[in-house]
């Protein structure tokens, strides 16, 4: 880990793109301002922590799970007569081949 001590209004860069800007010290607290491009994402600890563990929590999938899920599928046999059936109003295949 690398240790910096910086003052109040000092700036430490972090490659090209993060400035991290020493706002205020109070006791034994420090405020630091950040400036980083949209897409990098700056959280506390414990939010990070909290955001990884709803993901981990979330990317679990049990067998419960996926017979919930099976109940919203089409059944194979819905499926086949769709695919075989004409939709209504619609014209008959050869009627169409004959007009081309």
């Amino acid at each position: 880990m690398l240790t910096l001590t910086r003052s109040v209004g000092e700036t430490i860069r972090i490659g090209d793109d993060i400035e991290v800007h020493v706002v205020e010290v109070r006791g034994g607290t420090v405020r630091l301002g950040f400036k980083a491009p949209r897409e990098v994402t700056i959280h506390r600890e414990e939010v990070y922590r909290q955001i990884a563990e709803a993901n981990l929590l979330a990317a679990q999938v049990t067998a419960d799970s996926l017979g919930a899920l099976a109940a919203f599928a089409p059944s194979p046999t819905t499926t086949e007569a769709a695919e075989t059936e004409p939709a209504v109003g619609a014209a008959p295949a050869a009627a169409e081949n004959a007009q081309a």
